[in-house]
């Protein structure tokens, strides 16, 4: 019996599950390490243009001993209408994960924070927001983007 319940611990986690939602802040830290590099190492800003894109923004809001606060955006032209994502992710690099903390809605121009939905969609909501950044972040190495420093 006890062989039986070892086995059943190596097969994935169960999608929006507690333990998904885990190994996605896991697999966001990789994807936002291969997009910046040591996200430690960065200047207070960045800015990543590609030819025909749409640049992407990239500030430090926030360096801790063992986390960082960074927002991610797209930086539209003056005059075009702003729909941009604005996510603030935590980034723990003590644990090696990366965690949507809030993004603020371009529609109310209200901050959209996971921690103040109702105990039953708080989960969802972290789901969401941090399934979003998985699939943005892979979209914008899809492009070419990237803020690492230039090795001299």
């Amino acid at each position: 019996m006890q062989i039986r319940d070892q086995h059943r611990a190596i097969y994935a986690p169960r999608p929006k599950s507690y333990a998904a939602l885990m190994e996605m802040y896991e697999t966001n830290y990789m994807r936002i390490r291969l997009l910046c590099g040591d996200v430690r190492s960065l200047d207070d800003s960045a800015c990543s243009t590609i030819p025909n894109g749409i640049p992407v923004i990239l500030k430090v809001l926030d360096k801790a001993a063992h986390t960082t606060t960074i927002l991610l955006s797209y930086q539209f032209i003056k005059g075009q209408p702003e729909q941009r994502p604005d996510l603030r992710i935590r980034i723990y690099h003590d644990s090696r994960q990366a965690e949507v903390i809030s993004r603020k809605c371009s529609l109310s121009n209200k901050n959209i924070n996971s921690w103040e939905a109702k105990m039953d969609s708080a989960l969802l909501c972290r789901w969401r927001l941090n399934r979003f950044l998985y699939k943005w972040t892979a979209y914008l190495r899809r492009q070419g983007h990237t803020f690492k420093q230039e090795q001299i």
